[in-house]
């Protein structure tokens, strides 16, 4: 596969690298907050999400997926499930008080949306276990 980065400057590769970082670790938050209870909880009163509901799967999905593109591993899967949830979450949660993301207060989840299905159409970039693995050089063995 061609590397969609070596035609680019060094600063917006590394710019890359940082949206995909702070992404994950901004869903890793929301996704901690529903699980753990960090961060003030949900409702800010250190409450869970109880198990088995949709949104303690929407905490899952974007703890361990916002860990996975952080890390950069599995990273495009990873977004592209991420970009879904935050669809669903816009369109169940904000899009019902009213459609226009200002008024609704959805525009992280449209924001974050669109950074993650970026994200999956690039992949994770540099400083990723996903580009390690692809560049790495064949061992003795193999050759």
């Amino acid at each position: 596969m061609p590397d969609l980065f070596a035609q680019h400057p060094a600063y917006a590769r590394w710019a890359h690298v940082l949206l995909r970082i702070f992404a994950g670790a901004i869903i890793m938050q929301h996704g901690s907050q529903k699980l753990f209870g960090f961060f003030g909880g949900m409702g800010d009163a250190g409450a869970t999400a109880p198990i088995g509901t949709i949104v303690w799967v929407g905490g899952i999905i974007e703890f361990f997926g916002g860990l996975m593109l952080l890390l950069g591993v599995f990273a495009r899967v990873a977004a592209f499930l991420l970009a879904g949830m935050m669809a669903v979450a816009y369109f169940t949660v904000h899009a019902r008080r009213d459609f226009w993301p200002i008024l609704n207060h959805g525009e992280l989840a449209v924001a974050l949306c669109f950074i993650f299905l970026y994200l999956a159409a690039t992949g994770p970039g540099p400083l990723s276990v996903d580009w390690a693995l692809a560049h790495r050089r064949p061992s003795s063995v193999m050759r």
